[in-house]
């Protein structure tokens, strides 16, 4: 194992902050499967499909994760991607309207740390 796959299984591995509600009443209030995976099961495959070719991409040879570094303009390639939403990437092999999600995910998921108090997301470096 290299320093940098070290260094990313010490911060998978370090004890985190709770993303859940730990009142057992407010937690049944956050449907993740009903209300997410349930809804959304193919576009959710279709995600993380694309997470691991970034991650291949970006990070050869290392876990899955999320590296923030490489990439941080989210609003503006959410745009780009929209506008050819529906075609597959060249590049990816993907609809952009995955890359789209992807980026919306990504861009929620900073939201939430910033401004409500979130965790840092477990595969984020």
């Amino acid at each position: 194992m290299s320093v940098q796959d070290g260094a990313v299984a010490t911060a998978l591995a370090e004890k985190r902050e709770q993303t859940m509600p730990t009142d057992s009443k407010d937690r049944k209030n956050v449907p993740l499967v009903s209300g997410v995976l349930d809804y959304f099961p193919a576009a959710l495959a279709a995600v993380a499909r694309l997470s691991k070719f970034g991650n291949d991409k970006h990070n050869p040879g290392m876990p899955l994760h999320w590296s923030r570094d490489k990439s941080a303009d989210h609003a503006d390639c959410i745009g780009r991607h929209l506008i050819d939403r529906g075609i597959i990437d060249p590049e990816t092999k993907m609809s952009h309207t995955v890359e789209v999600a992807w980026r919306a995910l990504a861009l929620l998921q900073l939201e939430e740390e910033e401004k409500n108090g979130a965790p840092k997301a477990r595969g984020a470096q």
